[in-house]
Formats: C-alpha cells, sequence, structure tokens
C-alpha cells in the first residue's frame, strides 16, 4: 500500500476543487489517498470524499479570533499537536503542500523535503517547487491563466481527464438555486439586480420552486431579494440561508435543476455533483482561473478592460464592471440566447474541457484573449510533456517570460515529466502576451 497525502488547508470551494489531484492519487495502483485539511470542512470532505483519509487540524482560527495571541498560539498548538505527531508517522512516499502559508510550511516540516511537491520546507527554508514557480509568474497574465483544480492536479504526473472528474451536468427536477453572495462583495450581484435576473430565468424555465442558498450572513440580502420578486415567486420560495449543514447543503444542490450563483464555493459544490450552473463572473473572478468545473455549465463574464481586478484594492471606477448586469439586454439575451442582446462589458461562455483541463468557450461577446489563451495551453502542454507541437514564435516568448535561470540548473524532481523549450535570445515578448 502507497500512501500519499494532500495538505489543503483553504476554504471550502479550493477544497472542492482537490478532487482533480485526489481522483488521481486514488487511480494509483494499491494506493491510499489521506488529505489534511481545515476541521471545519472535515464533514463536509468525508461526504465529497469517503476513500479518502482525513486529518483534521485547526488551521482558520476563527473560533480564537478574539483570544490574545499569546493564548491563540498556545490553543492552536494544543490542537494541532497529536494531528502533526499521528501524520508525522506515517511513511507518506509524495506529500502534496498546495497552500502558500506558515502552516502549511510548518506541515510540510515534517516529511521529507524530496517527498514534498508544492510547497517545501527544506534546511529551514521556505522553497516553492518549480510548478508553483511557474504559477506565481504567469499569475501577472490572469487573462490567460489556468484553472486552479488544473495547476494543483498537474503536481501529478500524469492526472485523470478532466471530463472524468466530474459528471456531465443536468438538471434534476428541483428548480433553480440562487446562492446570495460569496465571500469578496465586489463579486456577488446586489439583490436588485439579481432579482431580475431570478425572475427572467424563472419565467423562461416554468420552474415551480426557488431555493435561496447561503449563509446566515445573506439572510439580509435574501430577505432583500424576497422583496423585489413577483409574488408569484415569493409564494414558491424557500430561504435556506443559515438553515442547512454540510449533509444538507448536498442534498439540497444535488437535486436542483440550476444554480445561479458567483464564484462561491456551493457553485464548486453543484459541478461535483453534476448540476448545471449559470454563473456571474465580475470584479477578480475570472472563469478561466474558478470557473465550475466540468461540462453544461454556462459564465456570464465581465470583460472590462479592467477585469480581473485586485480584491484588496479600491475600485476606482465605482465597479463598472455591475453595470452589465443590470442592463436588461441581459434578461433578453437569457430568454433568447441572441448574441445581439448581451449587453457590452459580457461574454458568455459555455464550460469545456481538454487534455490539460477545464476551460470556457464564447458563446456570445467578445474574448479578445483566446487566440493567446490557447498559445498559452500548448505552452502548458509542452512544459508538461503532454503535448505533440512544434516550437512557434508565440510559443517561444512565452517561455523567454516564464523560465528562469534557475529552472535549467536547479534539479526539481517535479520537472522530470516535463520538457522545455529552447530561449531564442532574438525574440521579445510582445504586446499582447505583456497586456495580459
Amino acid at each position: 500500500m502507497t500512501a500519499c497525502l494532500v495538505i489543503q488547508l483553504a476554504r471550502f470551494g479550493d477544497l472542492v476543487q482537490t478532487k482533480r489531484l485526489l481522483l488521481s492519487l486514488c487511480a494509483e495502483p494499491d494506493s491510499e489517498v489521506h488529505l489534511c485539511l481545515d476541521e471545519s470542512l472535515a464533514p463536509l470532505a468525508r461526504l465529497l470524499y469517503p476513500s479518502v483519509v482525513l486529518h483534521p487540524v485547526t488551521a482558520h482560527g476563527t473560533a480564537l479570533a478574539k483570544l490574545p495571541p499569546g493564548e491563540q498560539a498556545r490553543l492552536l498548538l494544543e490542537k494541532n499537536v497529536p494531528a502533526f505527531r499521528q501524520l508525522a508517522g506515517i511513511d507518506f512516499a509524495r506529500v502534496y503542500n498546495l497552500n502558500f502559508s506558515p502552516l502549511n510550511y510548518r506541515l510540510a516540516g515534517l516529511f521529507d523535503p524530496e517527498r514534498v511537491r508544492g510547497h517545501v520546507w527544506r534546511n529551514g527554508q521556505e522553497v516553492v517547487g518549480q510548478w508553483a514557480r511557474l504559477a506565481m509568474r504567469w499569475s501577472s497574465m490572469r487573462r490567460i491563466g489556468l484553472n486552479i483544480a488544473d495547476f494543483w492536479a498537474w503536481h501529478h504526473a500524469s492526472p485523470v481527464p478532466a471530463a472524468a472528474v466530474n459528471p456531465v451536468a443536468q438538471g434534476r427536477g428541483g428548480g433553480l438555486g440562487v446562492v446570495l453572495a460569496g465571500r469578496e462583495s465586489r463579486r456577488s450581484l446586489p439583490p436588485k439586480v439579481l432579482a431580475a435576473l431570478v425572475t427572467a430565468l424563472l419565467d423562461l424555465r416554468g420552474d415551480a420552486a426557488v431555493t435561496l442558498l447561503g449563509s446566515a450572513a445573506e439572510l439580509h440580502a435574501a430577505r432583500q431579494l424576497e422583496r423585489e420578486l413577483p409574488a408569484r415567486h415569493v409564494r414558491v420560495l424557500r430561504n435556506l440561508c443559515g438553515a442547512t449543514g454540510w449533509a444538507g447543503l448536498v442534498d439540497t444542490v444535488g437535486g436542483l435543476d440550476l444554480v445561479l450563483t458567483p464564484d462561491t464555493g456551493t457553485m464548486h459544490l453543484a459541478a461535483h455533483l453534476g448540476v448545471p450552473v449559470l454563473a456571474t463572473f465580475l470584479a477578480s473572478a475570472w472563469c478561466f482561473e474558478t470557473g465550475p468545473y466540468g461540462l453544461g455549465h454556462t459564465v456570464l463574464q465581465a470583460n472590462l478592460e479592467c477585469a480581473p481586478c485586485l480584491e484588496a484594492q479600491p475600485c476606482p471606477s465605482q465597479v463598472a464592471c455591475l453595470r452589465p448586469f443590470s442592463d436588461t439586454g441581459l434578461v433578453r439575451y437569457l430568454s433568447t440566447n441572441e448574441a445581439s442582446h448581451l449587453p457590452p462589458g459580457l461574454t458568455a461562455l459555455a464550460s469545456q474541457t481538454d487534455e490539460l483541463g477545464q476551460s470556457f468557450s464564447a458563446l456570445a461577446g467578445p474574448d479578445p484573449q483566446a487566440g493567446l489563451r490557447a498559445h498559452f495551453r500548448d505552452f502548458l502542454r509542452e512544459h508538461l510533456g503532454a503535448g505533440q507541437g512544434e516550437p512557434s514564435a508565440v510559443l517561444n516568448e512565452l517561455a523567454e517570460r516564464l523560465y528562469t535561470e534557475r529552472d535549467w540548473l536547479i534539479p526539481d524532481p517535479e520537472s522530470s515529466a516535463g520538457r522545455f523549450w529552447p530561449w531564442p535570445s532574438a525574440l521579445r515578448i510582445n504586446d499582447d502576451i505583456a497586456a495580459c
């Protein structure tokens, strides 16, 4: 029996997006897959990944936030040391450390650094593996980036096909689910804007039910939405904000026909369950990075020049990317699927998969980076040893931008499966690449 460990200490959506990597490890002959995660997500992980051995730790520490720092540290050690000892006692063949955080690095320090992929603790130093270093470099070109589920999955030498990760989405008969908001406020539609979309979808689909989903923090927004909806829809509305545990959320989402949602953990859960998603992506949300995984999903992506932005920085344009979602043309587009009705500033995209992973293709509206994104995916295929193409000017320019001398000179166990393009010194980065 070969034991492997995945350390995923981030939140709800990240846990679901780790699925392709976990499935790839589970597919190995005679494998035993372990997952270290925040204790608050352990009940959900048991539902999502019943064959995986869980090692819960206190990572987020939200219950300790009001305590003095010294008391927080003492309690965290008391809660986590037993789990650390258990992990250190297991002979893991490989450890996949997925997050860039102090606790992740301390956990990585429990293991032989030669066995760790991703973020490594080596001789008292925080070391980033080659694949993760490459991702840090392409993060400056977010419009052509890779889905994070695929980035994590390609820490594995041969991940399962992207099309095998989630079921092809189809309705289950339970009506429309509406997720009120995500963790980032600018990514969510205000109740009045959301109400117009909900009304259009209910009228179009003839659904007999609508279910509001979210935490207790969304109760106020849910009540505002109810006030904006026509009475005929309010009569068949269920408000489950703050009313479901993990099992209840899985059961509810798994029975819906469609989930209307911003970029949230519930969106990823719906995709995991094979329920169709209609996702609204704006502000810092970019579907090519974190869109719903699998086939049968649609994204309405804000495509202003400033998108995607950084949520931590103030918006200098008063969240202009929100305006197309309140344009009446969007309701007409949803009703007719006529591209001419889609408001300027939006692109409607359909989910698709290829050899590299998850992507999206435009149904309506502009996608000016589509060609460059295709070249970038070719570049990543060649880097990972999964491509069959020949060098081109664009691929060589990407190589010059993304590779450094360290990648050539320092051995890295993660690079053994890949091969690299040569660096022709005469080529320079073109304007399209630099603009991304």
